[in-house]
């Protein structure tokens, strides 16, 4: 990913903004942007620089609480994507990891897409290169790819089909069954896979996401055991969704209780669901958008420890030094994304791309 770190403000009027109060107190670590509290000030600034670069701001489901109330839109990766593809402003700021600012200029190659720290980083992307791809292709040249959108743009040009977590089962099961399949790059997404579709030419690699990983099933059949009433909601990347399939085979936890879902999936599950407890096997940050969506059921994280600190590099300050400075931008160069783009478009094809990773 291209990084633009500076634009001209002497030519867009925004200069006086730069000796604020708000930003004077703007440090930079190796850990982010920092010393500007996410209060009703910072965010009446925020809108008012957004309205003077005509941007319209996009955070994820696993943002800091303050970033997800400033936002305009609030989701999944690619849904957020489809949003910026139809939005009337000219600039999109995207509050998220790199992968995903990027995949809204693929879709919407013509606008201007900004993230606040460009170090914001996924290890789960960063699992699998283009290099590497090109290599594994190489083994298989018969193959069908299939990437999560999880992936970098460089690693999505060399895809045929991507997919999300909601639709990765009928991504994969829209190909002739007698081809090969090489999925990417989340194992415990493509075990899921698997399972579901019963595929025994699926080769996947071998890559994770550190956060979803690290919620292990000992964990979640501990909490399993203390809150046995709870419903559970566990992401499919999670190193602990075959330990919830698992419980439920055996018998020790209601089969009826147990879902794998999407982050769009959970949000629909919460407004639907009687339980008056739910564990939330994902990034922490998700408990935010599912205690708003259903304020009565109390949500707990399976582990409280699940943060992703590169969503949370996204800060008040980096927010706000992103729209005085028109700093980092996003660029993708025109080829890879012309062919990311069509990995994207094939999988929107197939439908139910909505529910996200």
């Amino acid at each position: 990913m291209t990084v633009v770190n500076r634009t001209d403000l002497m030519s867009n009027g925004l200069a006086e903004d730069m000796s604020n109060g708000l930003a004077a107190g703007i440090t930079n670590s190796p850990n982010g942007y920092a010393g500007v509290e996410g209060d009703e000030r910072w965010a009446a600034e925020i809108r008012r620089l957004a309205e003077m670069r005509n941007a319209t701001i996009l955070a994820h489901n696993y943002q800091l609480p303050a970033i997800q109330d400033i936002a305009d839109h609030v989701g999944d990766s690619l849904a957020l994507s489809r949003v910026a593809a139809e939005a009337s402003e000219d600039t999109i700021v995207f509050c998220g990891v790199h992968f995903m600012a990027e995949t809204a200029k693929i879709l919407s190659p013509h606008k201007t897409v900004l993230i606040p720290d460009q170090r914001a980083g996924c290890s789960l992307a960063e699992s699998i290169t283009a290099e590497d791809l090109r290599a594994w292709k190489d083994e298989y040249p018969d193959a069908v790819v299939v990437s999560y959108v999880n992936t970098t743009a460089a690693v999505k040009a060399l895809t045929d089909i991507c997919c999300t977590s909601s639709n990765a089962v009928d991504v994969v099961a829209s190909i002739d069954p007698e081809r090969e399949v090489l999925f990417c790059p989340d194992q415990f997404l493509g075990a899921h896979v698997r399972r579901m579709t019963g595929r025994d030419n699926l080769h996947v690699w071998a890559g994770e996401c550190h956060v979803h990983a690290g919620i292990n099933g000992d964990e979640l059949a501990d909490q399993a055991r203390r809150h046995p009433d709870a419903e559970l909601f566990v992401h499919p990347e999670c190193g602990c969704a075959t330990s919830a399939l698992y419980l439920a085979g055996e018998g020790a936890f209601p089969k009826d209780r147990v879902k794998i879902l999407s982050t769009g999936g959970m949000l629909d599950a919460a407004r639907d669901t009687r339980a008056r407890q739910v564990l939330v096997a994902t990034e922490v940050g998700m408990l935010y958008q599912l205690r708003n969506a259903a304020p009565g059921v109390d949500f707990q994280a399976v582990n409280d420890r699940a943060s992703c600190k590169y969503m949370k590099m996204i800060t008040p300050a980096a927010l706000l030094r992103c729209l005085i400075d028109g700093a980092d931008e996003v660029h993708v160069d025109a080829q890879t994304a012309e062919r990311a783009r069509r990995s994207v478009q094939r999988m929107i094809a197939i439908g139910r791309p909505g529910g996200g990773e």
